[in-house]
């Protein structure tokens, strides 16, 4: 069995967890962070990272407890045999740099939309139909294709 088939992912973690199906959890000391073992069933399975479908690793344990605790996950039990409080710190990760960075524009970008069309819902100006609306675009179409024509395009 490869790695990937032998974890599960945050998805299943979170049905198995609404279908009351986990027995246990299990954080587990790495060398460069902590990782999470989930028992279900029969099994027991390491959480995936979600790209690269490796055994997911959290820095602190804080972080990984805080992620327990936003899954109703309130009681695991800790492995720190592993620990070593001296190991180099985890590579950083500009992957996900990148992808906070475009977390950020896409709402900063969705915040602006919505203020626009919010904008437009309290105009107090008058409704235009639609129909006059898609006329006026239809002439203005057919006065740029004239032009076009008219230069040879």
């Amino acid at each position: 069995m490869s790695a990937a088939a032998a974890t599960i992912d945050h998805a299943t973690l979170s049905k198995l967890i609404d279908a009351g199906a986990v027995h246990g959890a299990h954080v587990v000391a790495q060398p460069q962070g902590w990782s999470l073992r989930v028992k279900y069933g029969r099994h027991e399975r390491p959480l995936a990272a979600q790209k690269s479908r490796q055994v997911r690793t959290w820095r602190k344990l804080e972080t990984l407890v805080n992620y327990l605790h936003g899954l109703g996950v309130a009681r695991f039990d800790v492995d720190a045999s592993a620990y070593d409080p001296a190991s180099p710190p985890a590579t950083p990760r500009p992957d996900r740099a990148e992808a906070l960075k475009e977390a950020h524009e896409a709402a900063a970008y969705d915040a602006w939309f919505r203020a626009q069309v919010q904008e437009a819902l309290d105009d107090p100006g008058p409704d235009i139909p639609g129909e006059v609306v898609e006329a006026k675009m239809a002439a203005r179409r057919a006065a740029a294709l004239r032009r076009i024509e008219a230069e040879g395009l």
